[in-house]
């Protein structure tokens, strides 16, 4: 076997020089060219020349790359010159916009994690999108619109976050760490709040707990054992000859302790602590504001019961189960409250308009249960029927199916794939979860579709699908790639079938054996 017609092909390849000016002159005004159409529309230039030039050179050495078969020359295609620089034009015009696509994306979560801390976390309702997107602009964030004095940017959601949680006040920071150091650090800077060894937590990215209460300037004094924690211990630390300025109470929402293990009622907690005149605080950290016991998903704790059975004040995020954007909110005694406002500090860790817009919007669907069962992303996903997920699932399998009818329709019969088998989809029973530390351990019944690829596999066809626009996030099952319909919304299944789609067609290997 001769090397000549790779090394004729290579040679054949068109300069940089050469597909640049190729590439601007499909860029012009009258062009539909894909490097063209972003600044088209929006009446802006193209890329730069030196900036077509550096795309260029990537594209040409990736099709060297391609056009050197690892096994033989001999199966390279004829392709004439023109042949060659409309596959570098294409190429460079496809490097150009990947390089003009934001670095922060919009995905779809495929993985079966309704709250997934690398994707963002919750998925905002529509009204907090459209709220948002009005925030955009000038809004009345700090000015009082009946008589145009100034105002505080909390009046925006005080009034919903007392009415849903019985608190005399409460107030929005930038996250729930922020909130507990904030709140810590005015109650007990410089003394010692009392808390269970079992509690002390480690919220994720190595944020620990016991490292945001030293930050905030308090010393710990812990009780109990990481297992067990008994109301005697609580006592015996109130009465002991350091006096404490709280007591602190964290759910373990990332986590769970199981068999030999037991904590005191929280009511009994309070009871001592108020023995003693000192608060309790409480970190309750996914920020459930309805009681979803009744449908399947227990373990954690409202703002409302904790406030109701005398806890002082209560932390919690915005962005778990909450189902709104990433923020932390304090909620409880209005003289605390009223202290934390007042605090200078709390200039560096007030929410932006944006945040307080989608917040807003968001607490606004807890007006009633249904309501916010319904129109909240979170509480729908964790919610839903398993039958109406399956249902989900076999409706993009239908399309995905049709899509791949419809494109085999006039073109020769079908190949098998190099491996020798045909990529398969089935529809499957799968198991999700809460995820984002929130009710840890809780498994959540779902449908999938199970995707194999023989001449992918796993690997290859994650990446190829997170490579898509917009991204497939699904998750890895042995050889299979599973697509998880629990995190998937109604209004994504039309795009995800597109681009599950067009990796088959893309990735040929003839037909795939689809099963429901």
């Amino acid at each position: 076997m001769t090397k000549e017609p790779l090394r004729r092909t290579l040679q054949a390849l068109p300069s940089v020089d050469k597909v640049v000016r190729a590439v601007l002159e499909a860029s012009g005004p009258a062009s539909g060219a894909a490097t063209g159409r972003a600044g088209a529309a929006a009446g802006t230039p193209g890329p730069a020349p030196d900036a077509i030039a550096r795309a260029a050179r990537l594209a040409l050495a990736r099709l060297r790359s391609d056009l050197s078969p690892a096994e033989t020359p001999s199966s390279l295609p004829a392709l004439s010159r023109a042949d060659l620089l409309h596959l570098a034009v294409l190429a460079t015009s496809r490097v150009l916009e990947a390089a003009a696509r934001p670095s922060l994306r919009r995905v779809i979560n495929a993985t079966g994690v309704v709250l997934h801390t690398n994707l963002g976390r919750a998925r905002l309702a529509p009204e907090a999108v459209l709220a948002v997107s009005l925030a955009g602009g000038h809004v009345n964030l700090e000015l009082e619109l009946a008589d145009g004095e100034r105002a505080s940017r909390q009046g925006h959601t005080r009034s919903l976050l007392t009415g849903l949680t019985g608190a005399e006040d409460a107030l929005v920071v930038n996250n729930n760490a922020a909130a507990v150091w904030l709140v810590l650090r005015h109650l007990a800077r410089g003394r010692s709040v009392v808390i269970s060894r079992g509690e002390l937590v480690e919220i994720g990215e190595s944020f620990r707990l016991p490292d945001i209460m030293a930050e905030a300037g308090v010393s710990l004094l812990e009780v109990g054992t990481t297992n067990r924690t008994t109301a005697e211990d609580y006592r015996r630390a109130l009465a002991g000859p350091v006096v404490p300025a709280a007591v602190v109470l964290v759910h373990p929402s990332n986590y769970r302790i199981v068999g030999f293990a037991s904590r005191p009622p929280r009511a009994e907690v309070v009871a001592l602590a108020r023995a003693a005149d000192i608060p309790v605080l409480e970190d309750l950290g996914s920020g459930l504001l309805l009681e979803l016991g009744p449908l399947g998903a227990t373990g954690e704790p409202m703002a409302r019961e904790a406030l109701a059975e005398g806890v002082a004040v209560v932390t919690f995020s915005g962005d778990k189960l909450l189902g709104g954007p990433q923020c932390g909110i304090i909620a409880g005694n209005g003289r605390i409250i009223a202290g934390l406002r007042a605090d200078p500090i709390l200039r560096c860790l007030r929410p932006d308009k944006l945040t307080l817009a989608a917040l807003e919007a968001t607490l606004r669907l807890y007006a009633s249960p249904q309501t916010a069962l319904s129109r909240v992303p979170v509480l729908r996903a964790l919610t839903e029927p398993a039958e109406v997920v399956r249902r989900r699932a076999a409706r993009t399998l239908r399309l995905i199916r049709r899509r791949l009818a419809a494109g085999a329709q006039g073109r020769p019969a079908a190949t098998p794939a190099a491996s020798g088998a045909a990529p398969t989809l089935k529809v499957v029973a799968s198991t999700a979860e809460a995820g984002g530390g929130s009710l840890p351990g809780a498994e959540l019944p779902s449908w999938a579709i199970r995707l194999e690829h023989p001449g992918l596999g796993a690997d290859e066809a994650w990446r190829r699908l997170a490579s898509a626009d917009p991204p497939v996030i699904g998750r890895r099952h042995g050889q299979a790639l599973l697509l998880d319909f629990r995190s998937v919304g109604d209004d994504e299944v039309d795009t995800l079938a597109r681009v599950v789609g067009e990796l088959l067609e893309l990735a040929g290997g003839g037909y795939p054996g689809v099963q429901t």
